[in-house]
């Protein structure tokens, strides 16, 4: 017979692996590792009692004294829990007056990025050892990404008709409440030195999105001018830009090649650009191009080469960022529309891009827990 210590652990590992089944239906996936990564990572993130709560929450926004009474708990108690873990990322808060909601979110996009004030070097190391095990997985077919890109606005052509969510100056011209963060790959990237040099505080939230990372003291507000700013900063930077991937998004960030854990995942595949949710790819007019090489540096994806002193777009990798465009001292560089039978619209909602995900992954939006209820 096993000694009561050795019960209490048996019990506190239990709890870590029902969080991560859980997480593992949400989003792109919180994956099962060989090393056991994932259930370190939680351990340093949740608390057991934060994790028993967590199983007990939906992705639907509810009141504390609802979610005390659906799950026979102090209201009190409830309401000092989800408040702690709101305020430490580990679940989402939406404030209206006086009304205060709580929901469960995925690791990634959500609890991960919520970890800028927590992010340190132990973190860091886990979060690296578990992207290199795998935690992103973008095979087509297998899973959606959860960012989109958009191509950078003087890199389309005017004569292109293009959607108003498609393009990143018009999206935050519909955007009341913006708000503005530092880059949670390139300070986790820092830590571990190897950090890119390029601007941190890149990052834009939306509307609740931004309150909440303002509440949490994670970002600051910004006006819409700020904002259109920031975007010009991070073009010159030869920032990749990426909403959330639906077509009213509750984010923005600007991602490096890297750091960016999304498109490092990317890179490893042999065709990004059968992944990514974007209408275009470069191609270079070879009669035009000089082989100044610029076009590489700016590449985020290593789509380009120099064939016989000609830079050739490899239209597998490219996704359509339009940085080679921009920089092209003779332009030669262009971004032209894919055929339209790779035409892809983002999902409407983060809902809705949740379920479409969940049912191509084979999971569930409903908890664990629920299911069967």
């Amino acid at each position: 017979v096993g000694s009561p210590m050795e019960g209490e652990k048996t019990m506190t590992d239990s709890i870590y692996i029902k969080l991560r089944e859980q997480l593992d239906q949400y989003s792109v996936g919180f994956p099962k590792t060989a090393s056991g990564i994932e259930l370190k990572i939680l351990q340093k993130l949740f608390s057991p009692e934060e994790a028993a709560m967590y199983l007990d929450m939906t992705m639907m926004l509810e009141a504390p004294e609802a979610v005390a009474e659906r799950t026979g708990r102090a209201a009190e108690a409830v309401k000092a829990l989800l408040e702690r873990m709101a305020a430490r990322g580990l679940i989402f808060r939406q404030r209206k007056k006086n009304d205060v909601r709580y929901a469960a979110v995925a690791f990634v996009i959500g609890s991960y990025e919520f970890q800028l004030k927590n992010m340190d070097r132990e973190l860091a190391e886990m979060m690296e050892a578990y992207l290199e095990e795998g935690l992103l997985d973008f095979t087509p077919g297998k899973n959606i990404l959860p960012l989109r890109t958009i191509p950078v606005n003087k890199s389309i052509a005017v004569s292109h008709p293009v959607a108003p969510y498609a393009q990143a100056r018009e999206i935050i011209k519909t955007k009341e409440t913006i708000a503005l963060s530092d880059c949670i790959c390139r300070i986790q990237q820092e830590l571990l030195g190897k950090g890119c040099g390029k601007p941190k505080e890149v990052c834009l939230s939306f509307g609740s999105h931004a309150d909440y990372y303002v509440e949490n003291k994670l970002g600051r507000y910004i006006t819409q001018q700020e904002a259109l700013e920031v975007l010009d900063r991070s073009e010159a930077a030869g920032l990749v830009n990426q909403p959330a991937n639906m077509v009213n998004p509750g984010g923005m960030c600007n991602c490096c090649g890297d750091c960016c854990g999304v498109l490092r995942t990317l890179n490893k595949l042999p065709k990004p650009a059968e992944a990514v949710f974007n209408d275009y790819w470069a191609h270079v007019n070879p009669d035009l191009c000089t082989g100044c090489e610029t076009c590489l540096d700016r590449c985020q994806m290593a789509a380009i080469d120099m064939v016989d002193g000609i830079a050739v777009v490899n239209q597998d990798r490219c996704i359509g960022c339009g940085l080679c465009v921009t920089t092209c001292p003779t332009e030669a560089a262009q971004l032209e529309l894919k055929p339209e039978d790779k035409h892809s619209k983002p999902p409407a909602s983060g809902r809705k891009l949740m379920t479409r995900t969940a049912k191509l992954r084979g999971t569930s939006l409903v908890p664990l827990s629920m299911i069967g209820e």
